[in-house]
């Protein structure tokens, strides 16, 4: 159960705009952004910074909610791996890629530069001051200082997110649920964090 009560949304006819652009890119609107929504400078703040993420920039966008998925996974925040699955999806991911995203260094489904922008945002999501001088040589085999930049923005904004929804217990809802357990594992149908419970559980 969330540590705190999203705000219903018909109580913030002010924010429907910024509300409608989810339901249209995402088909649903986060309980993380009703959260916010009790400081609205915040979350228009917080919905410019990933549009600009999101829709800048020369990194295909298939590949940029995979970066969040691995990145999310290496911090542990399950809420967010699931959102990026149905991103990734709606982008254009095949099924069976979004899958196969744990296996990423050995599935004959990603590049190599796909696997250096991976491999670069599960190390800098878990220990940033490991990442290495190594990791930007393997990416500038691939990557432009430009995208770069763009690939760290993605892990750096899913270090605002993991924090904001781990620390919230941010209810999951029914779509990213469902599409994360048939493509991401096991582990994802019960209570738990991250699950709405019924009331005195």
């Amino acid at each position: 159960m969330a540590n705190m009560t999203p705000l219903p949304r018909e109580e913030l006819p002010e924010l429907e705009k910024l509300f409608r652009l989810y339901d249209e890119t995402m088909g649903f609107v986060p309980n993380s952004l009703f959260t916010m929504a009790r400081r609205p400078q915040i979350l228009r703040a917080f919905s410019e910074l990933i549009t600009k993420i999101w829709r800048t920039g020369t990194v295909p966008v298939g590949l940029k909610p995979l970066i969040a998925i691995v990145a999310s996974k290496a911090a542990g925040c399950r809420y967010c791996q699931a959102h990026e699955a149905v991103d990734a999806r709606m982008r254009g991911v095949l099924e069976e890629k979004i899958t196969a995203i744990w296996d990423f260094e050995r599935s004959p489904l990603f590049s190599d530069a796909e696997r250096a922008a991976l491999r670069f945002a599960r190390d800098a999501a878990l220990v940033p001051n490991e990442v290495t001088r190594a990791h930007f040589d393997e990416l500038r085999r691939y990557w432009d200082d430009g995208e770069i930049i763009e690939i760290l923005a993605v892990i750096g904004l899913f270090g605002f997110l993991n924090r904001w929804n781990d620390t919230m217990a941010t209810d999951l809802e029914d779509v990213p649920m469902g599409f994360a357990s048939r493509t991401l594992g096991d582990g994802w149908g019960g209570p738990g964090k991250h699950r709405s419970q019924p009331r005195g559980e």
